[in-house]
């Protein structure tokens, strides 16, 4: 059983590609061009510096679509963005049983105000955002730090994430990881794998 359970925030938490995909996919539009939303997704879930870059060199887009994919994401993520399905009861059941949930994203404040939202942060004893200033997934820096802060034991640590760069930082910090993915793929960062919220109470 693992005490510390740190979690990302975008496709782990709370499912919000389909919002950023599809305002990036709006965004697109408005300099009329026309991107299929499913692999838009698919290359935002590496990462949303990986689809600018992409679609950057493919198009000549710059700063200019930066700032409007980011206007229009902002006017539609907070009402539109939620938990999966289960998110709250696994985060409420480790609270409630001694054990300790916390935030690591690259996203800033705007996560802890959804998970605010939804009457999350009281489940969670520490949030690392983009604010704090440490070198990105898959650098270790923030989770050591989570370590230190929380006397955490290694073992007892396990960092859940959607993403290659989620599961490499838990590796490189020396705990466990987990992948929660669409379907069922190997993944050779990953001490398991899940498909479903409900899966993770096996682990954990």
């Amino acid at each position: 059983m693992y005490k510390h359970i740190i979690w990302d925030f975008d496709g782990t938490l709370f499912d919000t590609y389909p919002v950023m995909a599809g305002s990036f996919k709006e965004t697109l539009e408005m300099d009329g061009i026309d991107e299929p939303l499913e692999d838009i997704m698919k290359k935002m879930k590496v990462s949303v510096t990986y689809a600018l870059n992409h679609y950057g060199e493919k198009y000549g887009i710059g700063d200019e679509f930066i700032t409007a994919y980011d206007t229009r994401r902002k006017e539609v993520e907070f009402d539109l963005s939620k938990p999966f399905e289960g998110i709250a009861e696994i985060c409420k059941f480790i609270h409630e049983t001694g054990r300790k949930n916390y935030l690591y994203t690259h996203r800033g404040q705007s996560s802890i105000t959804m998970l605010e939202s939804f009457g999350l942060t009281g489940y969670f004893s520490d949030f690392i955002t983009s604010e704090h200033g440490f070198e990105r997934k898959p650098s270790p820096n923030a989770i050591q730090h989570l370590i230190r802060t929380h006397d955490i034991d290694p073992s007892e640590a396990i960092m859940i994430g959607d993403r290659d760069l989620d599961l490499e930082s838990g590796k490189n910090a020396g705990i466990s990881s987990c992948y929660f993915a669409d379907e069922r793929v190997e993944n050779p960062h990953a001490d398991y794998v899940v498909t479903s919220v409900e899966e993770l109470y096996k682990i954990i």
